[in-house]
């Protein structure tokens, strides 16, 4: 059987570089196109690096300078000494074909490259130590950076741009709520926001304990269930079960301590079922794989876009991520920034807002004052600062005891986003209501502490301040026309805890069958069987 040659063609890189020795206009032609991977020879590789430096300090590139160039990198006699050099500009008479040439080679590059992940890809999977999703995994992203980096979108033209900023201004002429991204709910951040947006990264820093996550769970919840937005959490703290505990509190407005004891009252269950049940076909996706890596992560969110054209993703949170085997791992900072910048890209990549949850320093607790949060708080790395479109700060004054704000208004409850870096609009605190003992997040103005023998029959909403669905009821029914529920029966068995799969929308109770009659009469006998 004749060995199969190798994707490459010498005597053409030979060409190429002759003709970018030749002509000092012609690397200008090639350079997004041309990389010194897209040579074969390491000589070759060595001779285009010293063409592409040369060229960046603006200097005149021609046999004598390249050679000079080698010789301050101690690379010239590994290059072909000073007579390849010569060779190479002597052969060539013209640089007209150098932009063909350079297609050539690159596709050449791209083959080699595709032998050289297939032939890894072959050799892991017939090793039986081998995770084969996570090999699958690493497979996917290969092929996708064998991609991206060789099929990059050229420049348009302005005329294009100016149409297609037409065709988007237009269609949102008749838009009312200035809404243009995925909304969080909140009515004062969504008017400064305009919501989350397409392609931006937000960073939503807070000490512990400030509420980062049920704030984002009550976003995701608006989004989610108010709007049909699909949503994407990546949980690297807490499991899928305890997330959904929380928005379950918060959505039926149980404290959580009696949904951890399953010590609730017939009322109670009937609510906790009745509230909970749009909750069921939330496009909710819950990831809670622990030390995720940025390579994981890539691979699933594109999954999860072409499956469920996912509109937002949120990690929780950014610290517990791992840079996996980039060349960054060790340095704990350096890894923050390849992981900062990765999120951003992903983002790009698939359009939609990634929201990252990240812890701010101890600083914060040393600094004198109200104890504000700040930009040099953000944790391990500047880069995320840099990175991000949007940062955000969670606080809360009564966590730090303060009773009273600045213009002597009570803090109890208060909580408040400040804005500390926008790059689409204005610098600014909104100040949202934090009702503890249901972890959760609401509207300042709208937010209420009332309970069900003060509000009667009427609807609480779950999330006070969110949007209504338009699929709700018209009218509220009363707990009386509800089918009853055992009082002893396990929460924590009714959400299956540990079963959730990420590949599906989580799974809550289903509404229970109403009678609209209104006739106590005709409410069925209590059922010994689970609602779930």
């Amino acid at each position: 059987m004749n060995a199969k040659k190798r994707p490459c063609d010498h005597q053409l890189e030979q060409a190429t570089l002759g003709a970018l020795i030749l002509e000092k206009e012609a690397l200008n032609e090639v350079i997004e196109v041309l990389k010194a991977d897209s040579f074969d020879r390491e000589a070759h590789q060595m001779i285009y690096n010293a063409i592409v430096g040369i060229f960046n300090r603006s200097e005149p590139v021609d046999a004598m300078t390249i050679v000079h160039e080698l010789k301050k990198k101690g690379e010239l006699e590994k290059a072909g000494g000073v007579s390849y050099i010569a060779q190479l500009s002597n052969n060539v008479t013209s640089s007209a074909n150098v932009v063909h040439y350079a297609r050539i080679l690159q596709e050449y590059s791209i083959k080699r490259k595709l032998i050289g992940v297939s032939n890894e890809i072959q050799q892991k999977a017939y090793d039986d130590t081998t995770d084969v999703f996570d090999l699958l995994d690493k497979m996917e992203n290969s092929l996708f950076e064998v991609s991206e980096e060789n099929v990059r979108k050229n420049y348009v033209g302005m005329n294009d741009v100016v149409k297609e900023v037409f065709m988007e201004l237009e269609s949102l002429k008749d838009n009312q709520d200035g809404m243009t991204g995925v909304p969080s709910g909140f009515t004062g951040l969504d008017r400064v926001t305009s919501g989350w947006q397409p392609s931006d990264l937000i960073i939503i820093a807070a000490r512990p304990a400030m509420g980062k996550t049920a704030f984002i769970l009550s976003a995701c919840r608006n989004a989610s269930v108010g709007f049909q937005k699909a949503t994407a959490i990546f949980s690297l703290e807490m499991s899928a079960a305890q997330l959904v505990k929380r928005l379950v509190s918060a959505e039926a407005e149980l404290e959580s301590e009696k949904l951890k004891k399953g010590n609730l009252s017939d009322a109670e269950w009937r609510r906790l079922v009745d509230k909970t049940g749009q909750l069921s076909s939330a496009p909710i996706y819950i990831d809670d794989t622990p030390a995720l890596t940025v390579l994981e992560l890539r691979a699933k969110c594109r999954r999860l876009k072409a499956q469920h054209d996912i509109q937002l993703i949120v990690i929780d949170y950014l610290q517990l991520m791992s840079a996996g085997d980039s060349k960054s791992k060790g340095n704990r900072e350096q890894e923050i920034a390849f992981i900062s910048r990765s999120l951003k890209q992903i983002a790009k990549e698939l359009n939609v807002p990634v929201i990252a949850l990240s812890q701010l320093s101890r600083a914060v607790e040393t600094r004198g004052g109200d104890k504000r949060p700040q930009l040099s708080d953000l944790r391990e790395s500047g880069s995320i600062e840099q990175d991000a479109d949007m940062v955000m700060f969670l606080y809360r004054p009564e966590y730090y005891g303060l009773d009273e704000d600045e213009e002597g208004n009570s803090t109890k409850g208060m909580g408040e986003v400040i804005i500390s870096k926008n790059r689409s609009g204005g610098l600014e605190n909104v100040r949202l209501k934090f009702i503890g003992q249901y972890t959760k997040f609401t509207d300042w103005e709208e937010s209420s502490f009332m309970h069900d023998d003060m509000m009667g029959n009427m609807d609480m909403g779950g999330f006070a301040g969110a949007p209504i669905p338009a699929n709700m009821p018209s009218g509220e029914v009363s707990f009386d026309q509800m089918n009853a529920l055992p009082p002893d029966l396990n929460l924590e068995e009714g959400f299956n805890e540990g079963n959730q799969d990420s590949n599906q929308p989580m799974t809550f109770p289903s509404k229970l069958n109403r009678n609209e009659d209104n006739n106590d009469e005709n409410v069925p006998p209590p059922s010994n069987d689970p609602p779930f």
